[in-house]
Protein backbone atom coordinates (compact mmCIF):
# COMPACT_ATOMS: atom_id res chain seq x y z
CA UNK A 1 0.00 0.00 0.00
CA UNK A 2 1.57 3.34 -0.99
CA UNK A 3 2.92 5.46 1.67
CA UNK A 4 0.89 3.28 4.36
CA UNK A 5 3.94 3.37 6.80
CA UNK A 6 8.04 3.20 6.40
CA UNK A 7 8.91 0.03 5.40
CA UNK A 8 10.53 -2.01 7.55
CA UNK A 9 14.90 -2.32 7.23
CA UNK A 10 15.17 -6.20 7.69
CA UNK A 11 12.97 -7.65 5.43
CA UNK A 12 15.04 -10.57 4.03
CA UNK A 13 15.94 -13.89 5.30
CA UNK A 14 12.46 -14.73 6.46
CA UNK A 15 11.85 -17.87 4.00
CA UNK A 16 14.50 -20.03 5.53
CA UNK A 17 13.59 -19.98 9.04
CA UNK A 18 9.81 -19.93 8.66
CA UNK A 19 10.12 -22.89 5.81
CA UNK A 20 12.08 -25.13 8.68
CA UNK A 21 9.38 -24.04 11.11
CA UNK A 22 6.86 -24.82 8.70
CA UNK A 23 8.51 -28.04 7.17
CA UNK A 24 8.96 -29.33 10.78
CA UNK A 25 5.39 -29.14 12.07
CA UNK A 26 4.06 -30.19 8.80
CA UNK A 27 6.32 -33.51 9.06
CA UNK A 28 5.17 -33.82 12.73
CA UNK A 29 1.46 -34.02 11.39
CA UNK A 30 2.11 -36.28 8.47
CA UNK A 31 3.66 -38.30 10.72
CA UNK A 32 1.28 -38.65 13.07
CA UNK A 33 -1.52 -38.99 10.56
CA UNK A 34 -0.17 -42.04 9.08
CA UNK A 35 -0.82 -43.46 12.41
CA UNK A 36 -3.88 -41.49 13.11
CA UNK A 37 -6.64 -44.58 14.58
CA UNK A 38 -10.04 -42.54 13.73
CA UNK A 39 -12.15 -43.05 10.98
CA UNK A 40 -13.25 -40.31 8.12
CA UNK A 41 -15.64 -37.44 9.78
CA UNK A 42 -19.20 -38.12 7.71
CA UNK A 43 -17.84 -34.93 6.04
CA UNK A 44 -14.91 -36.12 4.89
CA UNK A 45 -16.26 -39.42 3.77
CA UNK A 46 -18.83 -37.55 1.12
CA UNK A 47 -15.80 -35.52 -0.10
CA UNK A 48 -13.99 -38.58 -1.35
CA UNK A 49 -17.37 -39.86 -2.65
CA UNK A 50 -17.70 -36.39 -4.40
CA UNK A 51 -13.87 -36.53 -5.63
CA UNK A 52 -14.94 -39.97 -7.17
CA UNK A 53 -17.40 -37.92 -9.70
CA UNK A 54 -15.25 -35.18 -10.46
CA UNK A 55 -18.14 -32.27 -11.00
CA UNK A 56 -17.99 -28.66 -11.54
CA UNK A 57 -20.25 -28.47 -8.14
CA UNK A 58 -22.05 -30.63 -5.46
CA UNK A 59 -24.78 -30.75 -3.82
CA UNK A 60 -23.74 -28.34 -0.87
CA UNK A 61 -20.52 -27.25 -1.82
CA UNK A 62 -18.44 -26.24 -4.72
CA UNK A 63 -15.75 -28.54 -6.02
CA UNK A 64 -12.37 -27.81 -5.04
CA UNK A 65 -12.59 -30.52 -2.27
CA UNK A 66 -13.50 -33.08 -4.32
CA UNK A 67 -10.85 -32.46 -6.99
CA UNK A 68 -8.26 -32.07 -4.22
CA UNK A 69 -9.00 -35.11 -2.56
CA UNK A 70 -8.99 -36.94 -5.83
CA UNK A 71 -5.89 -35.46 -6.93
CA UNK A 72 -4.34 -36.88 -3.60
CA UNK A 73 -5.58 -40.46 -3.25
CA UNK A 74 -4.66 -40.62 -7.12
CA UNK A 75 -1.32 -39.74 -6.22
CA UNK A 76 -1.14 -42.47 -3.58
CA UNK A 77 -2.75 -44.95 -5.02
CA UNK A 78 -5.05 -45.40 -2.18
CA UNK A 79 -8.13 -44.09 -0.95
CA UNK A 80 -7.24 -44.87 2.94
CA UNK A 81 -8.10 -42.05 5.13
CA UNK A 82 -4.34 -40.74 5.09
CA UNK A 83 -4.66 -39.77 1.62
CA UNK A 84 -7.96 -37.87 1.74
CA UNK A 85 -6.61 -35.91 4.44
CA UNK A 86 -2.85 -35.43 3.64
CA UNK A 87 -3.47 -31.97 1.74
CA UNK A 88 -5.00 -30.24 4.80
CA UNK A 89 -1.28 -30.65 6.55
CA UNK A 90 0.51 -29.16 3.18
CA UNK A 91 -2.32 -26.48 2.24
CA UNK A 92 -2.12 -24.96 5.75
CA UNK A 93 1.79 -24.69 5.34
CA UNK A 94 1.59 -22.90 1.79
CA UNK A 95 -1.21 -20.83 3.50
CA UNK A 96 1.61 -19.41 6.33
CA UNK A 97 4.47 -18.99 4.03
CA UNK A 98 2.48 -17.20 2.12
CA UNK A 99 1.10 -14.59 5.18
CA UNK A 100 5.04 -14.36 5.57
CA UNK A 101 5.34 -13.10 2.06
CA UNK A 102 2.44 -10.63 2.82
CA UNK A 103 4.10 -9.92 6.24
CA UNK A 104 7.77 -9.14 5.35
CA UNK A 105 8.10 -6.49 2.99
CA UNK A 106 5.35 -4.50 5.46
CA UNK A 107 6.59 -5.39 9.14
CA UNK A 108 10.41 -7.16 8.64
CA UNK A 109 11.98 -10.34 9.14
CA UNK A 110 10.92 -10.77 13.04
CA UNK A 111 7.35 -10.42 12.31
CA UNK A 112 7.77 -12.50 9.28
CA UNK A 113 9.00 -15.41 10.74
CA UNK A 114 5.77 -14.82 13.94
CA UNK A 115 3.42 -14.52 11.65
CA UNK A 116 4.14 -17.85 9.96
CA UNK A 117 4.93 -19.46 12.95
CA UNK A 118 1.45 -18.47 14.63
CA UNK A 119 -0.33 -19.30 11.48
CA UNK A 120 0.36 -22.83 11.38
CA UNK A 121 0.09 -23.39 15.03
CA UNK A 122 -3.67 -21.54 15.16
CA UNK A 123 -6.13 -23.94 16.75
CA UNK A 124 -8.11 -24.14 13.68
CA UNK A 125 -5.40 -24.77 11.98
CA UNK A 126 -4.15 -27.88 14.49
CA UNK A 127 -7.69 -29.08 13.79
CA UNK A 128 -7.44 -28.35 10.03
CA UNK A 129 -3.98 -30.30 9.53
CA UNK A 130 -6.06 -33.69 11.27
CA UNK A 131 -8.61 -33.60 8.40
CA UNK A 132 -9.76 -32.24 5.32
CA UNK A 133 -12.27 -29.52 5.02
CA UNK A 134 -13.26 -27.09 2.72
CA UNK A 135 -11.81 -24.39 4.65
CA UNK A 136 -8.40 -25.86 4.14
CA UNK A 137 -8.78 -25.82 0.71
CA UNK A 138 -9.94 -22.39 0.21
CA UNK A 139 -7.77 -20.39 2.42
CA UNK A 140 -4.47 -20.59 0.45
CA UNK A 141 -5.73 -19.57 -2.45
CA UNK A 142 -7.50 -15.98 -0.12
CA UNK A 143 -4.23 -15.52 1.12
CA UNK A 144 -2.27 -15.24 -2.36
CA UNK A 145 -5.50 -13.21 -3.84
CA UNK A 146 -4.77 -11.19 -0.48
CA UNK A 147 -1.14 -11.24 -1.42
CA UNK A 148 -1.69 -10.16 -5.13
CA UNK A 149 -4.27 -7.66 -3.70
CA UNK A 150 -1.87 -5.76 -1.72
CA UNK A 151 1.37 -6.20 -4.10
CA UNK A 152 -0.92 -4.09 -6.50
CA UNK A 153 -2.10 -1.45 -4.19
CA UNK A 154 1.82 -0.76 -3.19
CA UNK A 155 2.10 0.43 -6.60
CA UNK A 156 -0.84 2.41 -6.85
CA UNK A 157 -2.74 -0.34 -9.19
CA UNK A 158 -1.53 -3.39 -11.49
CA UNK A 159 -3.63 -5.27 -13.95
CA UNK A 160 -1.48 -8.15 -13.89
CA UNK A 161 -1.32 -7.97 -9.59
CA UNK A 162 -5.83 -7.46 -9.68
CA UNK A 163 -6.00 -10.49 -12.33
CA UNK A 164 -4.15 -13.22 -10.40
CA UNK A 165 -5.83 -11.67 -7.03
CA UNK A 166 -8.91 -12.36 -8.40
CA UNK A 167 -8.81 -15.68 -10.42
CA UNK A 168 -7.27 -16.78 -6.91
CA UNK A 169 -9.89 -15.34 -5.35
CA UNK A 170 -12.00 -17.51 -7.77
CA UNK A 171 -10.46 -20.67 -7.26
CA UNK A 172 -10.80 -20.44 -3.26
CA UNK A 173 -14.80 -19.72 -3.97
CA UNK A 174 -14.64 -23.15 -5.78
CA UNK A 175 -13.36 -24.52 -2.27
CA UNK A 176 -16.19 -22.50 -0.33
CA UNK A 177 -18.45 -19.56 -1.06
CA UNK A 178 -16.99 -17.58 2.47
CA UNK A 179 -14.39 -16.84 -0.36
CA UNK A 180 -16.70 -13.81 -1.69
CA UNK A 181 -16.33 -12.19 2.18
CA UNK A 182 -13.26 -10.71 -0.25
CA UNK A 183 -14.93 -8.75 -2.18
CA UNK A 184 -17.03 -7.13 0.10
CA UNK A 185 -13.47 -5.88 2.05
CA UNK A 186 -11.81 -4.52 -0.57
CA UNK A 187 -14.78 -2.87 -1.48
CA UNK A 188 -15.62 -1.58 1.90
CA UNK A 189 -11.42 -0.46 2.45
CA UNK A 190 -11.65 1.35 -1.15
CA UNK A 191 -14.56 3.19 -0.07
CA UNK A 192 -12.73 4.54 3.49
CA UNK A 193 -9.19 4.44 2.59
CA UNK A 194 -7.04 6.02 -0.15
CA UNK A 195 -4.45 3.67 -0.34
CA UNK A 196 -6.57 0.72 -0.63
CA UNK A 197 -8.06 1.84 -4.02
CA UNK A 198 -6.16 0.52 -6.65
CA UNK A 199 -8.15 2.24 -9.60
CA UNK A 200 -11.36 1.43 -11.49
CA UNK A 201 -9.35 -0.69 -14.11
CA UNK A 202 -7.37 -2.82 -12.35
CA UNK A 203 -10.55 -3.49 -9.92
CA UNK A 204 -12.43 -4.64 -13.49
CA UNK A 205 -10.10 -6.57 -14.85
CA UNK A 206 -9.68 -8.71 -11.56
CA UNK A 207 -13.41 -9.28 -10.93
CA UNK A 208 -13.72 -10.09 -14.50
CA UNK A 209 -10.58 -12.89 -13.50
CA UNK A 210 -12.68 -13.57 -10.65
CA UNK A 211 -15.85 -14.48 -12.66
CA UNK A 212 -14.12 -16.29 -15.47
CA UNK A 213 -12.67 -19.15 -12.80
CA UNK A 214 -16.37 -19.11 -10.97
CA UNK A 215 -17.76 -19.59 -14.06
CA UNK A 216 -17.80 -23.39 -14.72
CA UNK A 217 -19.54 -23.56 -11.25
CA UNK A 218 -21.99 -20.98 -11.89
CA UNK A 219 -23.27 -23.07 -15.12
CA UNK A 220 -23.03 -26.28 -13.06
CA UNK A 221 -25.34 -24.71 -10.55
CA UNK A 222 -27.82 -23.31 -13.21
CA UNK A 223 -27.93 -26.73 -15.03
CA UNK A 224 -28.49 -28.47 -12.01
CA UNK A 225 -31.29 -26.22 -10.01
CA UNK A 226 -29.01 -24.20 -7.98
CA UNK A 227 -27.90 -26.64 -5.71
CA UNK A 228 -25.51 -25.74 -3.38
CA UNK A 229 -27.16 -22.15 -3.45
CA UNK A 230 -29.74 -23.45 -2.18
CA UNK A 231 -28.71 -25.35 0.43
CA UNK A 232 -26.04 -22.39 1.47
CA UNK A 233 -29.57 -20.74 1.94
CA UNK A 234 -30.70 -23.28 3.79
CA UNK A 235 -27.62 -23.14 6.40
CA UNK A 236 -28.84 -19.11 6.51
CA UNK A 237 -32.61 -19.91 6.50
CA UNK A 238 -34.00 -17.01 7.78
CA UNK A 239 -33.22 -15.43 4.64
CA UNK A 240 -35.49 -17.01 2.78
CA UNK A 241 -38.24 -16.01 5.83
CA UNK A 242 -37.41 -13.44 8.35
CA UNK A 243 -40.83 -12.71 9.13
CA UNK A 244 -41.15 -15.75 10.71
CA UNK A 245 -37.48 -17.21 10.70
CA UNK A 246 -35.53 -14.36 12.05
CA UNK A 247 -34.91 -14.06 16.11
CA UNK A 248 -32.88 -12.71 18.27
CA UNK A 249 -30.54 -15.75 19.37
CA UNK A 250 -28.43 -13.57 22.23
CA UNK A 251 -27.09 -17.07 23.21
CA UNK A 252 -25.84 -18.03 19.93
CA UNK A 253 -24.14 -14.78 19.21
CA UNK A 254 -22.59 -15.56 22.95
CA UNK A 255 -21.73 -19.27 21.41
CA UNK A 256 -20.26 -18.01 18.74
CA UNK A 257 -18.50 -15.14 19.78
CA UNK A 258 -16.83 -17.20 22.81
CA UNK A 259 -16.05 -20.06 20.03
CA UNK A 260 -13.71 -17.76 18.16
CA UNK A 261 -11.41 -17.26 20.95
CA UNK A 262 -10.81 -21.10 20.72
CA UNK A 263 -10.77 -20.85 16.82
CA UNK A 264 -7.97 -18.02 16.58
CA UNK A 265 -6.71 -18.48 20.14
CA UNK A 266 -7.30 -16.67 23.26
CA UNK A 267 -4.78 -13.99 23.21
CA UNK A 268 -4.72 -13.06 19.64
CA UNK A 269 -8.80 -12.96 19.69
CA UNK A 270 -8.74 -11.19 22.66
CA UNK A 271 -5.87 -9.14 20.82
CA UNK A 272 -7.92 -8.28 17.86
CA UNK A 273 -11.07 -7.39 19.49
CA UNK A 274 -8.68 -4.62 21.60
CA UNK A 275 -7.29 -2.97 18.09
CA UNK A 276 -11.05 -3.11 17.03
CA UNK A 277 -11.77 -0.43 20.06
CA UNK A 278 -9.34 1.72 18.82
CA UNK A 279 -8.85 2.47 14.79
CA UNK A 280 -7.93 6.11 15.24
CA UNK A 281 -4.17 5.05 16.62
CA UNK A 282 -4.47 2.30 13.72
CA UNK A 283 -1.98 2.66 10.49
CA UNK A 284 -3.51 2.97 6.97
CA UNK A 285 -2.02 -0.61 6.79
CA UNK A 286 -3.32 -1.79 10.32
CA UNK A 287 -7.20 -0.09 8.98
CA UNK A 288 -6.64 -2.24 5.77
CA UNK A 289 -6.35 -5.27 7.69
CA UNK A 290 -8.95 -4.48 10.11
CA UNK A 291 -11.59 -3.82 7.29
CA UNK A 292 -10.07 -7.55 5.68
CA UNK A 293 -11.41 -9.26 8.97
CA UNK A 294 -13.71 -7.28 11.40
CA UNK A 295 -16.31 -7.27 8.45
CA UNK A 296 -16.37 -10.81 8.56
CA UNK A 297 -16.68 -11.67 12.28
CA UNK A 298 -19.62 -8.76 11.74
CA UNK A 299 -21.43 -10.97 9.12
CA UNK A 300 -20.78 -14.00 11.07
CA UNK A 301 -22.07 -12.27 14.12
CA UNK A 302 -25.64 -11.69 12.43
CA UNK A 303 -25.72 -14.85 11.59
CA UNK A 304 -25.38 -16.45 14.93
CA UNK A 305 -27.61 -13.86 15.85
CA UNK A 306 -30.50 -14.11 14.11
CA UNK A 307 -30.24 -17.75 13.11
CA UNK A 308 -27.25 -19.79 14.08
CA UNK A 309 -23.42 -20.39 13.10
CA UNK A 310 -20.64 -22.83 13.43
CA UNK A 311 -17.64 -21.67 15.08
CA UNK A 312 -15.57 -22.31 11.41
CA UNK A 313 -17.57 -19.79 9.49
CA UNK A 314 -15.39 -16.57 10.55
CA UNK A 315 -12.09 -18.43 9.36
CA UNK A 316 -11.01 -16.51 6.58
CA UNK A 317 -11.21 -13.04 9.48
CA UNK A 318 -7.87 -14.58 10.61
CA UNK A 319 -5.92 -14.38 7.26
CA UNK A 320 -5.62 -10.52 7.35
CA UNK A 321 -6.36 -10.91 11.41
CA UNK A 322 -3.21 -12.79 11.85
CA UNK A 323 -0.95 -10.12 9.85
CA UNK A 324 -2.97 -7.80 11.54
CA UNK A 325 -2.34 -9.00 15.38
CA UNK A 326 1.23 -10.95 15.79
CA UNK A 327 3.22 -7.97 14.36
CA UNK A 328 1.41 -5.46 17.07
CA UNK A 329 1.80 -8.25 19.64
CA UNK A 330 5.69 -8.69 18.67
CA UNK A 331 6.30 -4.83 18.60
CA UNK A 332 3.88 -3.95 21.35
CA UNK A 333 3.16 -7.24 24.32
CA UNK A 334 6.06 -9.64 22.79
CA UNK A 335 5.33 -12.05 26.14
CA UNK A 336 1.46 -12.01 25.62
CA UNK A 337 2.54 -13.39 21.92
CA UNK A 338 5.01 -15.78 23.41
CA UNK A 339 2.53 -16.77 25.90
CA UNK A 340 0.17 -17.79 22.96
CA UNK A 341 2.33 -19.30 20.81
CA UNK A 342 3.71 -22.06 23.86
CA UNK A 343 -0.58 -22.37 24.23
CA UNK A 344 -1.04 -23.14 20.42
CA UNK A 345 2.04 -25.17 20.23
CA UNK A 346 1.23 -27.18 22.97
CA UNK A 347 -1.92 -27.72 21.24
CA UNK A 348 -0.33 -28.56 17.81
CA UNK A 349 1.39 -31.61 19.45
CA UNK A 350 -1.72 -32.68 21.61
CA UNK A 351 -4.24 -33.08 19.26
CA UNK A 352 -2.33 -35.56 16.72
CA UNK A 353 -1.05 -37.42 19.42
CA UNK A 354 -4.82 -37.96 20.74
CA UNK A 355 -5.75 -39.30 17.65
CA UNK A 356 -3.08 -41.80 17.72
CA UNK A 357 -3.30 -42.83 21.35
CA UNK A 358 -6.78 -41.06 22.63
CA UNK A 359 -8.95 -43.64 20.65
CA UNK A 360 -10.14 -44.97 24.39
CA UNK A 361 -10.28 -41.87 26.46
CA UNK A 362 -13.09 -41.45 27.62
CA UNK A 363 -15.17 -38.14 29.17
CA UNK A 364 -15.36 -39.16 32.93
CA UNK A 365 -15.08 -42.61 34.26
CA UNK A 366 -18.51 -43.77 32.24
CA UNK A 367 -18.75 -41.35 29.92
CA UNK A 368 -18.79 -41.56 26.42
CA UNK A 369 -14.80 -41.63 24.20
CA UNK A 370 -13.72 -38.23 23.84
CA UNK A 371 -13.23 -38.74 19.97
CA UNK A 372 -16.74 -40.68 19.79
CA UNK A 373 -17.64 -38.59 16.71
CA UNK A 374 -14.44 -40.21 14.62
CA UNK A 375 -14.79 -43.38 15.83
CA UNK A 376 -16.74 -46.61 15.52
CA UNK A 377 -18.10 -45.49 11.90
CA UNK A 378 -16.13 -48.43 9.96
CA UNK A 379 -17.46 -50.96 12.76
CA UNK A 380 -21.12 -49.83 11.94
CA UNK A 381 -20.91 -49.94 8.25
CA UNK A 382 -18.89 -52.94 8.47
CA UNK A 383 -21.82 -54.79 10.26
CA UNK A 384 -24.40 -53.71 8.16
CA UNK A 385 -22.32 -55.13 4.94
CA UNK A 386 -22.03 -58.43 7.25
CA UNK A 387 -26.00 -58.07 7.72
CA UNK A 388 -26.64 -58.30 3.50
CA UNK A 389 -24.16 -60.89 2.76
CA UNK A 390 -25.44 -62.94 5.41
CA UNK A 391 -28.93 -63.25 3.91
CA UNK A 392 -27.35 -62.53 0.16
CA UNK A 393 -28.71 -59.33 -0.29
CA UNK A 394 -27.31 -57.51 -3.37
CA UNK A 395 -28.30 -54.30 -2.27
CA UNK A 396 -28.41 -51.43 0.94
CA UNK A 397 -30.98 -48.84 1.39
CA UNK A 398 -30.86 -46.56 4.34
CA UNK A 399 -32.22 -43.00 5.07
CA UNK A 400 -29.57 -41.21 7.34
CA UNK A 401 -26.44 -38.90 5.29
CA UNK A 402 -24.24 -40.24 7.86
CA UNK A 403 -24.76 -44.04 7.38
CA UNK A 404 -25.02 -43.32 3.61
CA UNK A 405 -22.08 -41.37 4.07
CA UNK A 406 -19.93 -44.09 6.38
CA UNK A 407 -21.13 -46.97 4.22
CA UNK A 408 -19.96 -45.84 0.45
CA UNK A 409 -16.66 -45.31 1.85
CA UNK A 410 -16.33 -48.32 3.76
CA UNK A 411 -18.12 -50.39 1.01
CA UNK A 412 -15.91 -48.80 -2.00
CA UNK A 413 -15.18 -51.35 -4.30
CA UNK A 414 -17.47 -54.18 -3.06
CA UNK A 415 -20.07 -56.27 -4.58
CA UNK A 416 -23.13 -54.89 -2.64
CA UNK A 417 -24.81 -51.61 -4.02
CA UNK A 418 -25.31 -48.82 -1.57
CA UNK A 419 -28.72 -46.12 -2.09
CA UNK A 420 -30.55 -43.92 -0.50
CA UNK A 421 -33.97 -43.89 0.03
CA UNK A 422 -35.33 -41.46 -2.53
CA UNK A 423 -37.99 -38.98 -1.39
CA UNK A 424 -40.27 -36.94 -3.60
CA UNK A 425 -39.58 -32.76 -3.81
CA UNK A 426 -36.75 -31.14 -3.44
CA UNK A 427 -33.50 -33.62 -2.41
CA UNK A 428 -32.13 -33.06 1.05
CA UNK A 429 -28.90 -34.61 0.59
CA UNK A 430 -26.69 -35.53 -2.14
CA UNK A 431 -26.93 -39.24 -1.82
CA UNK A 432 -30.63 -38.52 -2.50
CA UNK A 433 -29.91 -35.94 -5.14
CA UNK A 434 -27.38 -38.25 -6.98
CA UNK A 435 -27.51 -42.17 -5.62
CA UNK A 436 -31.36 -42.87 -4.83
CA UNK A 437 -32.16 -46.31 -5.18
CA UNK A 438 -33.94 -46.82 -8.74
CA UNK A 439 -36.95 -46.57 -9.23
CA UNK A 440 -36.77 -49.97 -11.12
CA UNK A 441 -34.98 -52.06 -8.67
CA UNK A 442 -36.73 -54.91 -7.51
CA UNK A 443 -36.64 -57.87 -5.10
CA UNK A 444 -35.54 -57.80 -1.33
CA UNK A 445 -32.88 -55.10 0.04
CA UNK A 446 -31.73 -54.33 3.43
CA UNK A 447 -33.11 -51.11 4.74
CA UNK A 448 -31.03 -49.00 6.88
CA UNK A 449 -32.92 -46.97 9.75
CA UNK A 450 -33.48 -45.08 13.25
CA UNK A 451 -37.11 -45.71 12.77
CA UNK A 452 -38.08 -48.24 15.30
CA UNK A 453 -40.68 -49.80 12.39
CA UNK A 454 -40.51 -50.38 8.79
CA UNK A 455 -42.42 -48.24 6.43
CA UNK A 456 -46.07 -48.28 6.45
CA UNK A 457 -45.95 -48.94 2.30
CA UNK A 458 -43.40 -52.41 3.41
CA UNK A 459 -46.46 -54.46 4.55
CA UNK A 460 -44.18 -57.66 4.17
CA UNK A 461 -40.90 -56.25 6.08
CA UNK A 462 -38.95 -58.84 7.95
CA UNK A 463 -37.07 -56.99 11.16
CA UNK A 464 -33.42 -58.40 11.48
CA UNK A 465 -32.79 -56.10 14.79
CA UNK A 466 -31.08 -53.56 15.80
CA UNK A 467 -27.13 -52.44 15.01
CA UNK A 468 -26.42 -50.68 18.35
CA UNK A 469 -22.34 -50.37 19.08
CA UNK A 470 -21.42 -49.39 22.77
CA UNK A 471 -19.18 -46.91 21.80
CA UNK A 472 -18.07 -44.47 19.11
CA UNK A 473 -20.30 -42.29 16.76
CA UNK A 474 -23.34 -44.33 16.94
CA UNK A 475 -23.40 -45.21 19.97
CA UNK A 476 -26.49 -43.15 20.89
CA UNK A 477 -28.10 -43.43 17.24
CA UNK A 478 -28.66 -47.09 16.93
CA UNK A 479 -29.65 -48.50 13.05
CA UNK A 480 -32.71 -50.80 12.58
CA UNK A 481 -32.05 -53.57 9.71
CA UNK A 482 -35.07 -54.27 7.62
CA UNK A 483 -35.48 -57.23 5.08
CA UNK A 484 -37.72 -55.50 2.71
CA UNK A 485 -38.80 -55.64 -1.37
CA UNK A 486 -37.09 -53.07 -2.86
CA UNK A 487 -40.46 -51.65 -4.26
CA UNK A 488 -41.86 -50.40 -1.17
CA UNK A 489 -39.30 -47.87 -0.75
CA UNK A 490 -40.05 -46.41 -4.35
CA UNK A 491 -41.57 -43.10 -4.54
CA UNK A 492 -45.04 -43.08 -5.66
CA UNK A 493 -46.33 -40.64 -8.67
CA UNK A 494 -49.09 -39.65 -6.25
CA UNK A 495 -46.41 -38.80 -3.36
Amino acid sequence: MPNAETPPTDKRGWLLPSLLIVLAITAFRIALLAANRTDLFVDEAQYWLWGQELAFGYYSKPPLIGWTIRAATEIGGSDASFWVRLPGPLLHGIAGLLLGAIAAPRFGKSASIWVCASYVTLPMVAIGGLMISTDTVMVPFLVLSLLAWMRGLDIGGSHRWAILAGFSLGIGFLGKYAAVYFILCAGLSAALLWQARPGWKPALSGFVAFLLAISPNIMWNLANGLSTVEHTLDNADWVRDPGDKATLNIAGLAEFLGSQFAVFGPILFACLLYLATRPRRASAEQKFLLLFSLPILAIVSIQALLSQAYANWAATAYIAGTLLVVPWLLANRPGLLKASMGFHLALTILLPVLTVFGAGLRIGADGDLLLARYLGRSDMSLSILEAAEKRDLSAVVADDRDVLADLFYFNRDGPIAVYARPVSGRAPNHYVLKHSMPSNLTGPVLFVSKRKSAPNECTEAVSLGRVAPEDGAYAHRSQKLFMVDAQCLAVRPSQ
